[in-house]
């Protein structure tokens, strides 16, 4: 393995992280990286001072593109979009609770959600910026504008985002903690139970893609969410199965059907109760999870 092979081999963990958080989806991720690579096997690497940054600005350059392309075909998507979900691990030694903390509040669907408010450029500096730790002058580069321009759009894209983000910042064994109530819970069907952990003003937002049922807008009441899960429970019985995972960085919810994987679950809590439910059912967001492939994000 040359020099250039091992360093872009290196980087790709992070490379994947800068695609994904740009396009919350990792087949289009995987296609940009995919591209980046084409393009640094055919670049004199020994020419590259910082091979770090060119490979960052490439792949945030790759996925503006991309995600502007991606915007259109989402305005025509059936029913609410949500990410793709990916089980997440960490590259290398086990990370250190500040870390995890890190890693969930800037994967989640809940986070990634939001973040499709901003405009493709918005996106990527806000990112670069405040999850990839970038300054002005990088930003400048990538995006193609000026510093005083970058930090007039990262300004706005926070101010934009201040009263969507995600409300709670619950630390990951409360979390973990919780979902396992949760699952408890459900398993023995235990209906009084899931309803107590479901905060009153609850949401449920799903998205089927218009390949499978789902709800065309979210549903609201915790009693009501907790109805609806419990009556999967009834209709399935046996053949109905949870199991906990790593989704995006927090504990989530694994949802199979006669042993066929249906749902992917993600939770935002406030420490004592569920209080947002991201439910993925488009199958074509399934693949990876339904392989059990784990991914390692930076």
């Amino acid at each position: 393995m040359d020099d250039a092979t091992a360093t872009f081999g290196r980087l790709q963990p992070r490379l994947l992280g800068v695609a994904y958080r740009m396009l919350g989806s990792m087949a289009e991720a995987e296609d940009v990286v995919q591209d980046v690579w084409l393009r640094w096997h055919d670049t004199d690497t020994g020419r590259v001072d910082n091979a770090e940054a060119w490979l960052v600005a490439s792949t945030t350059r790759r996925a503006i593109d991309k995600l502007r392309l991606a915007r259109t075909h989402r305005e025509h998507y059936v029913g609410i979009w949500l990410p793709e979900p990916v089980l997440t691990d960490f590259d290398g030694a086990s990370p250190t609770p500040e870390q995890v903390e890190e890693a969930a509040s800037d994967l989640s669907i809940a986070f990634l959600t939001v973040l499709e408010r901003l405009a493709p450029d918005a996106r990527a500096a806000f990112l670069l910026h405040e999850v990839f730790d970038a300054d002005y002058a990088q930003i400048a580069e990538v995006v193609g504008k000026s510093e005083a321009a970058c930090r007039q759009i990262v300004h706005r894209a926070k101010a934009q985002l201040r009263d969507e983000r995600p409300r709670y910042h619950v630390p990951d064994d409360v979390h973990r903690r919780l979902m396992q109530r949760f699952l408890d819970a459900v398993a023995s069907g235990d209906f009084s139970g899931m309803k107590a952990l479901m905060a009153e003003s609850a949401v449920l937002v799903g998205d089927g893609g218009g390949v499978v049922t789902s709800f065309p807008k979210p549903m609201v009441g915790g009693d009501r969410i907790a109805a609806l899960l419990y009556a999967a429970r009834l209709r399935f019985k046996e053949g109905l199965r949870h199991e906990l995972a790593l989704v995006n960085g927090r504990m989530g919810l694994l949802r199979y059907i006669q042993g066929e994987l249906e749902s992917v679950m993600s939770f935002e809590t406030d420490g004592e109760r569920i209080v947002n439910v991201f439910v993925q059912r488009n199958p074509e967001k399934l693949r990876l999870v339904s392989a059990h492939h784990v991914l390692r994000l930076q």
